[in-house]
């Protein structure tokens, strides 16, 4: 062992579908070793890391607006009458929804 470039081992446990899911990926390749496949990832490999905790505060707002229009209807169904401050109410939400979602886009750009 002294003799060898590579004398660290790494070693981890993998679930069965795993195992199959490495072995999928890895017969898109020309290496048959599991050890050189493994460390090429591990030092070359991609990684994509998306921070979603600003689309989960999109969502909260989203849900509110949401909560807000149900009552809106709730009411319109109950009184059989839709009044114009229901109207204007759901066009300032509306335009809030298309607010945020130019936000998220302009995020994502």
């Amino acid at each position: 062992m002294q003799n060898r470039t590579r004398n660290v081992q790494i070693k981890f446990w993998v679930t069965p579908e795993e195992r199959k899911l490495i072995e999928q990926k890895m017969a898109q390749l020309p290496t048959k070793r599991i050890g050189t496949y493994m460390r090429k990832m591990a030092i070359d490999g991609l990684i994509i890391y998306t921070d979603l905790s600003e689309f989960k505060e999109f969502q909260k707002e989203l849900q509110s607006i949401g909560r807000n229009i149900n009552q809106i209807a709730k009411r319109v169904n109950a009184t059989d009458s839709v009044y114009e401050t229901d109207i204007e109410e759901i066009k300032e939400r509306l335009d809030e929804i298309w607010r945020l979602q130019r936000t998220m886009l302009s995020i994502l750009r």
